[in-house]
């Protein structure tokens, strides 16, 4: 599965709105053509916030043990919660395996799950749990009465 399947999967999702950095805007230069998942039927990045999906193609401080350096490499990273991530990932996956679920290197115990080049053994699933994420980030804008949320 490649980078920009994912993309296009999550932006064909209603009230997606995924966000990729690049030079031409206000964003750092480390995240720079990593993907951000949020709903935002309105179009606008929300500021309080977080995506409830991301890409990140390269190393970050403090969060390297997927090695990500490596040309090719990227990593899929989805909010899925406490209880569905104890059941998605295999306990035995190391950080930097590819096509395996594992628990997100620094945000595992707070429900996210993390994926190196999903392919056969974890694509279908990547998409199925982005589509389950999108949701429940549509049901909590809507719950917040945030304004563009649609029932």
């Amino acid at each position: 599965m490649e980078y920009q399947e994912i993309v296009d999967a999550v932006r064909s999702l209603e009230g997606a709105l995924v966000v990729v950095p690049d030079e031409s805007g206000p964003y750092p230069q480390l995240a720079w053509g990593d993907a951000f998942f949020y709903y935002a039927p309105d179009g606008v990045m929300p500021e309080r916030t977080q995506p409830y999906g991301t890409i990140i193609t390269k190393d970050y401080p403090d969060d390297e043990t997927s090695e990500l350096g490596t040309p090719g490499r990227f990593r899929v990273n989805i909010h899925v919660g406490r209880e569905l991530a104890a059941k998605t990932i295999d306990p035995e996956a190391a950080p930097a395996q590819t096509d395996a679920f594992f628990a997100h290197p620094l945000y595992g115990a707070a429900g996210w799950v993390s994926v190196v080049n999903p392919a056969g053994g974890t694509g279908a699933a990547v998409i199925s749990l982005l589509r389950t994420a999108h949701e429940e980030a549509r049901a909590r804008s809507v719950r917040r009465g945030r304004q563009g949320a649609v029932e």
